[in-house]
């Protein structure tokens, strides 16, 4: 078989390295992959999506894995130029990905659907949003795809000026309207399913840590860590959210006409009134995918190709019983920016662990860093306690100037 997956980072590297262990006779190619992706996946060179096609059909390629979202929604969409030429691609076609593309999109959906959701308005201008802000704190959300930072919730009026000046005057985001929403309380879940038309296959749960630093405090940021196991919520919630959010999405999909095959993410909060939804992403999360595939067991290319091709089959996989505790490592000056060129020691030392690259590149000296999120440390254990002590022992041997790490993953929100 020959699989290609889209995407350069930590969650692309975590994919891979799945495939990989699950059918090591495959030949994986990775666009535009990274040179750590590179020990595992051929890196392809294309200079856009048509030329990409074009080297899969020359190739053969059997699977098109969608593993960045930026392609799902680019030029004509990646899964739609897939299915123009018949090669299978996991990943929604580009009007389907409008679930997490756009956040007004998103949230009409769910309101049409009647899937509990935060109150929202969407505004246009400055002007407008400061009127749609009746009281704080507030939740701001940038309508559309900005690598996770487009979300900031804001205590007071100063920081609700300082992210309108972001979204409006800067267009740090690009060009774009503005979701005010209610601002929920509770902590955060992530559901990852894969949904292939009708059916759907709910996977591991996960929670991830968004913001900067110890007690989410500071910025948010692309992630900063994540935990993933089955007990991080009971048989009976996850049942509650199955019935009021993952059936009525599903169903939702395709009374819109919409045939959805992918993974899709559902960021949930679990608010004392009960669950709500915050968010869909249009395919794996980053770092949560880093936490869930590790844990994954069983034929996950075939799973994968299968449901491409129209065909759900669960039992094709499962998940190990414990924890996954996954903590990122990041850069001097992230989420602001980012330091590149730092030499990164200790790689060599890690043992019992797994380190999947989000930002790095091959210099003279061995690997550094080329980003803001630079590696992902992951470790699991049969406890959380276990999982955790194993993942920060391996994360403290990783050396690099400027590093930024928080030490809280899989603490916070459980104790």
């Amino acid at each position: 078989m020959k699989i290609l997956v889209t995407g350069k980072g930590g969650r692309e590297h975590a994919i891979i390295t799945a495939l990989r262990e699950s059918a090591p006779e495959a030949t994986l190619y990775a666009y535009p992959g990274s040179d750590a992706i590179a020990d595992l996946a051929t890196r392809v060179e294309a200079k856009d999506l048509l030329d990409l096609i074009a080297f899969m059909q020359r190739e053969q390629v059997d699977l098109c894995v969608a593993g960045e979202e930026a392609y799902l929604v680019k030029d004509r969409g990646l899964a739609n130029l897939c299915a123009e030429v018949g090669i299978p691609c996991w990943g929604p076609i580009k009007e389907a990905a409008q679930l997490e593309a756009s956040k007004a999109f998103a949230k009409n959906f769910l309101q049409r659907h009647n899937i509990p959701t935060a109150a929202f308005s969407v505004v246009h201008t400055k002007h407008e949003a400061q009127r749609a802000i009746t009281k704080y704190p507030v939740v701001l959300k940038f309508d559309g795809l900005a690598a996770g930072k487009g979300v900031a919730v804001c205590p007071d009026e100063a920081a609700a000026t300082e992210f309108l000046d972001e979204v409006f005057t800067k267009r740090s985001f690009g060009e774009g309207d503005l979701i005010v929403e209610e601002c929920l309380t509770g902590p955060e879940i992530s559901i990852f399913v894969s949904v292939c038309g009708d059916q759907y296959h709910i996977l591991m749960p996960a929670r991830d840590y968004k913001r900067i630093g110890d007690g989410d405090a500071g910025p948010n940021t692309g992630g900063m860590g994540a935990v993933a196991s089955r007990q991080i919520i009971s048989a009976e919630l996850l049942a509650e959210i199955e019935e009021k959010m993952v059936k009525p999405t599903v169903a939702g999909l395709q009374k819109d006409g919409l045939n959805y095959r992918g993974f899709l993410y559902f960021g949930i909060m679990l608010t004392p009134t009960g669950p709500q939804m915050l968010e869909y992403n249009c395919r794996f999360g980053d770092p949560e995918a880093e936490a869930v595939l590790p844990m994954v067991r069983g034929d996950f290319a075939g799973y994968l190709f299968s449901a491409a091709k129209g065909e759900l089959k669960p039992e094709l996989v499962s998940f190990n019983e414990g924890w996954s505790i996954c903590v990122i490592l990041a850069s001097a000056g992230y989420p602001a920016s980012s330091r590149n060129g730092d030499v990164i020691a200790g790689l060599d030392s890690v043992n019992g662990s797994r380190v999947f690259h989000c930002g790095t590149r091959r210099g003279d000296s061995g690997f550094e860093t080329n980003g803001g999120r630079v590696l992902a440390v992951v470790a699991q254990g049969d406890t959380r306690e276990a999982a955790r002590e194993k993942a920060y022992q391996s994360a403290g041997g990783i050396i690099f100037d400027g590093q930024q790490r928080r030490s809280d993953i899989g603490r916070m929100h459980f104790e």
